[in-house]
């Protein structure tokens, strides 16, 4: 049987959804009305949209400042919060136990509609973010861009000679500009932004986006705009904290292939200790065949063509752009594309000693 985004499968007398404990699982997503937002969920991608601008659509979340909805099987209705609380290990998989350990489900997933620019920003380390922010982790983010208009550029690092002083004086200036690396973004290419990593999405693209489940920003400095006759808070001395200053004109990381069928080939985009996305590119008619064995969560993402994820006794139906979360102790899967698709496929490596030691 297959089940397509938003469908409520039957339920039995007692009102509780039929079907298995463990299966793909489809969300409704959370929207952000951010001020950089504009109408391209909806114009490019031909999603149903309230009234205004929609920055973000958070796909897969389960973070105090938003959570995503279950939209079919037994858990319909529910956040994933409230799955996660239910399932834990089973859902995000031994290799997150450190996530588990605090009650925090690991990633988060959203897709950005930067109609304009965003704030100059970094996100801290986890050891930072702990300690200035309460329970909030650190944010290691990657993006996928789905469409970039002829001239879309992002900034990513600092240029040759930038210091946290000569910073600190351009900031106060309005020089910043001078000091920052412009990197030009096409549809397809991929960005690896790991904390510590200034940053800004220069407007014009649609991104998606797979991080840490945080939602901790540092901007450094927000263009001279105004949100309802006032500018947007800054946040200069915790980002000089945490900024990286050795990342210096980095270039974009090359897709590495992992696995070549013919049918089915594999390329992994970026490889960090939270989170590994690959792309995976299925052939008309071509499968692959993945178990999760209780390790690591897997989310799969179509962002073109369309393709049936089975598994648990259950499927769902994805098409572009449209995610779905695996269990970890989910078992078999399959991911068929009867007309081809090309996917963003996420899930956990290995789990480092290193997450013990946050308190």
């Amino acid at each position: 049987m297959s089940e397509k985004r938003g469908e409520v499968r039957p339920t039995s007398e007692s009102g509780l959804h039929l079907g298995p404990r463990l299966y793909p699982l489809l969300f409704r997503p959370v929207l952000k009305d951010y001020i950089w937002g504009g109408r391209n969920l909806e114009r490019r991608l031909g999603r149903p949209l309230p009234p205004g601008r929609v920055a973000e659509s958070w796909e897969i979340a389960a973070h105090e400042d938003g959570a995503s909805m279950v939209t079919n099987g037994r858990y319909t209705g529910l956040t994933l919060t409230a799955v996660h609380e239910a399932l834990g290990l089973d859902l995000i998989g031994r290799r997150n136990a450190w996530a588990q350990e605090r009650g925090k489900f690991p990633l988060l997933i959203k897709l950005l509609d930067a109609a304009d620019r965003l704030s100059v920003q970094v996100h801290p380390d986890d050891a930072y973010a702990l300690a200035h922010e309460g329970n909030e982790l650190g944010k290691t983010e990657m993006w996928v861009a789905l469409h970039a208009e002829p001239d879309a550029a992002i900034i990513l690092g600092v240029r040759a000679g930038a210091t946290p002083e000569g910073f600190r004086a351009a900031i106060a200036e309005g020089t910043l500009e001078k000091l920052l690396h412009v990197l030009p973004l096409r549809t397809g290419d991929h960005v690896c932004v790991p904390s510590g990593s200034v940053h800004a999405i220069l407007g014009g693209l649609l991104i998606a986006e797979i991080q840490q489940n945080s939602n901790t920003t540092y901007r450094v400095y927000d263009w001279n705009r105004t949100q309802d006759g006032r500018p947007r808070a800054l946040h200069v001395d915790k980002a000089l904290d945490v900024i990286d200053f050795d990342q210096v004109e980095p270039t974009l990381c090359p897709a590495e292939l992992v696995a070549d069928t013919g049918a089915v080939r594999r390329w992994r985009l970026c490889r960090n200790r939270y989170f590994t996305t690959e792309r995976v590119e299925l052939a008309p008619g071509a499968s692959l065949d993945g178990r999760c064995n209780g390790e690591s969560l897997e989310i799969w993402g179509v962002i073109s063509g369309a393709a049936e994820v089975s598994g648990g006794a259950a499927s769902v139906d994805l098409a572009a752009v449209q995610f779905a979360l695996l269990p970890a102790a989910l078992g078999a899967f399959t991911v068929a594309a009867p007309a081809g698709a090309v996917c963003l496929r996420t899930y956990v490596e290995e789990w480092n000693a290193d997450y013990a030691d946050l308190s």
